[in-house]
């Protein structure tokens, strides 16, 4: 890992039109290239559509790609246009019948680092992933870049503290989760600020526990329901960067598009283990029972 990263965010709404989208993906990963020079370019989760997954539609398969593809092509030229690692977020499809929620991290020089495929996948009002997404079956494995080691994990993925646990003892050194979450508007002012809240301190968590930095890339903008049954989403932004001690270095707001460049000093990961030496006094002799579903 280089003693400090620049590291890009690009949180933007997106619409029907995928073509659009990608579009102004690469406008933005120009933009961002040309006046920074970012080492690392971040996305955000399925960030070529809508959230498709508010309804459960075969018609939305047709928006899955294969990897790799001619989409994938594009993306690999735009890593090695931008000098930089970029971590993208695409709908899989792996055979007939079988998809999976990918992340893609390309190399600098436009190669394929590696993927990951989501390992948790939810299924709630508005979020039916279940109907779409087979679990990952590439495990806990960071990917192995030109600027580090990236333990890439994507949305429902940060709420598993099992998950950046076994990154972080795999040798990732930046934890990266392409997100897209929100709020359903019936959810109470009050509740949409505890929800928030639990998702920035559940991620600034596996930061100081893990004593490595995070980045949280999600959606902004309102995506109606297409079936009527809820009243949309509201994807609450709120990208974010959080040091090894769990400390923000930069987050988005809610309400619109933005990207950033964020130094991240990658040096402070050792420094920080020094103080804090977690790993050193796990008790692995005594976490048998993780590995059930419940102790009853």
């Amino acid at each position: 890992m280089k003693k400090s990263i620049k590291a890009a965010l690009i949180q933007q709404a997106k619409t029907a039109d995928v073509a659009l989208n990608r579009t102004r993906l690469a406008e933005a990963v120009r933009a961002v290239t040309k006046e920074h020079h970012p080492d690392l370019i971040v996305l955000q989760e399925l960030h070529d559509s809508l959230y498709f997954c508010q309804t459960e539609s075969a018609d939305n398969f047709d928006l899955a790609i294969e990897i790799p593809s001619a989409v994938t092509d594009d993306y690999a030229a735009l890593a090695r246009e931008a000098d930089a690692v970029l971590v993208t977020s695409l709908f899989e499809r792996r055979a007939p019948g079988l998809y999976h929620n990918t992340a893609v991290v390309f190399d600098r020089d436009g190669s394929m680092a590696g993927k990951y495929r989501k390992m948790h996948i939810p299924d709630d009002p508005a979020y039916y992933e279940k109907y779409y997404f087979t679990p990952g079956d590439l495990g806990f494995h960071p990917i192995d870049t030109s600027i580090g080691r990236l333990g890439v994990m994507v949305c429902w993925d940060q709420w598993y503290p099992e998950g950046a646990r076994v990154m972080a003892m795999s040798g990732a050194e930046l934890l990266i989760y392409p997100t897209a979450i929100g709020w359903e508007s019936t959810d109470t002012p009050e509740e949409k600020e505890r929800q928030l809240n639990a998702w920035i301190t559940i991620q600034r968590s596996h930061a100081v526990a893990n004593g490595i930095p995070v980045i949280s890339v999600n959606r902004t903008g309102f995506e109606p329901d297409p079936s009527g049954v809820t009243n949309g989403i509201t994807f609450w932004g709120h990208s974010f960067v959080a040091g090894p001690q769990g400390e923000i270095l930069a987050m988005a707001p809610a309400e619109s598009e933005w990207i950033k460049v964020v130094e991240i000093d990658m040096e402070r990961t050792e420094t920080v283990r020094r103080w804090w030496p977690f790993l050193r006094d796990r008790r692995i002799d005594a976490y048998t029972p993780i590995l059930r579903r419940y102790n009853d």
